[in-house]
């Protein structure tokens, strides 16, 4: 039996609502919540949920999580929140949240955990430079490369070279370093984490149709193929660099463990289009499990009960899947 933390996120989302949604069914581990007990309860009651709510005790032996109960890893929001209204004086109170995660991972606690979506604007209001959990979870770690992977079942997986970058400052963050580490943390990852014995992985160009042999761009030619040869000489099946807008094909993908895109929105809308609402985000590259939901904070469905939590409970199907691993 294990224990998995789930942290509920941006507390004027939906994240609290999603949180409330796992006590809709039973779960094989138990399920521990952190957050602000008094929140869960009003979004409960704004929900209709009827939700039995007991303090976290790591010091008993854990129980599988059952219909009508969740388990709170109690943290206190520096104010009262309005569903919708986002306020910065609550960000400390969601990084709060991950540090406890993180560190009930590391220390053995909890098994893997999964996080509900933030805010990153808000984070960054409050003065705390924020580009997201994944970035935020490998400098608290000490990692220097995570790669940031979403999947959609086995039908298709989807990793990033860059992740929450603008799109003027991608060229170049794009370096044979890059893109040879990113192979590396990623085929480590299907291979240990998803059991891949051989993962063959496709990797698409930077520039439309891969440079069109440099005519639109040399980055193929002198970044993107040289990472990939070096990686082929590790043992790394590495295929490409390919036009990403044939990569996608059926045909393309076929027998094909993952996709590694340069940049976010050149892989995920396509990820996103297949599997939206039930899609995990996984960080590879870290000590910990870690996995968390496709989608964003969502301000205008909180409260509303319209919020979809099946991306949530994929993302914690998935944390149990990959700690028993």
């Amino acid at each position: 039996m294990i224990r998995v933390v789930v942290t509920s996120g941006e507390p004027a989302g939906i994240g609290p609502d999603l949180c409330v949604a796992l006590a809709a069914r039973d779960w094989p581990v138990e399920l521990v919540v952190a957050a602000d007990p008094g929140l869960l309860r009003e979004r409960a009651a704004a929900l209709g949920a009827q939700v039995k709510l007991r303090p976290f005790e790591p010091d008993r032996a854990p129980t599988p999580s059952r219909v009508g109960e969740l388990s709170v890893l109690t943290h206190t929001l520096a104010r009262p929140v309005v569903p919708g209204r986002l306020d910065p004086l609550n960000a400390h109170y969601v990084l709060a949240l991950l540090d406890a995660a993180m560190d009930g991972c590391t220390s053995g606690r909890f098994a893997a955990m999964v996080t509900a979506p933030i805010q990153k604007s808000v984070i960054n209001d409050a003065g705390v430079p924020f580009s997201g959990h994944t970035e935020y979870l490998a400098a608290r770690l000490d990692i220097a490369r995570p790669v940031m992977l979403l999947t959609a079942g086995d039908e298709l997986r989807v990793a990033l070279v860059t992740t929450h970058l603008p799109l003027a400052a991608v060229p170049a963050a794009i370096t044979r370093e890059a893109v040879l580490d990113t192979l590396t943390v990623l085929d480590a990852g299907l291979r240990e984490r998803f059991r891949i014995p051989t993962p063959r992985i496709l990797v698409c160009g930077l520039n439309p149709h891969a440079g069109e042999s440099g005519h639109l761009g040399r980055e193929e030619i002198e970044v993107v193929a040289p990472a990939l040869a070096a990686a082929r000489s590790r043992g790394i099946d590495a295929i490409g660099p390919l036009p990403a807008d044939t990569a996608f094909t059926p045909a393309s993908l076929s027998g094909a463990a993952a996709v590694l895109a340069m940049y976010h929105d050149q892989g995920l809308p396509v990820l996103k289009h297949a599997g939206f609402g039930r899609a995990v985000n996984v960080t590879l590259g870290l000590p910990i499990v870690r996995t968390s939901v496709d989608h964003g904070t969502a301000l205008d469905l909180a409260a509303s009960g319209r919020a979809d939590p099946g991306s949530l409970f994929a993302a914690v199907e998935l944390a149990v899947r990959l700690a028993g691993r």
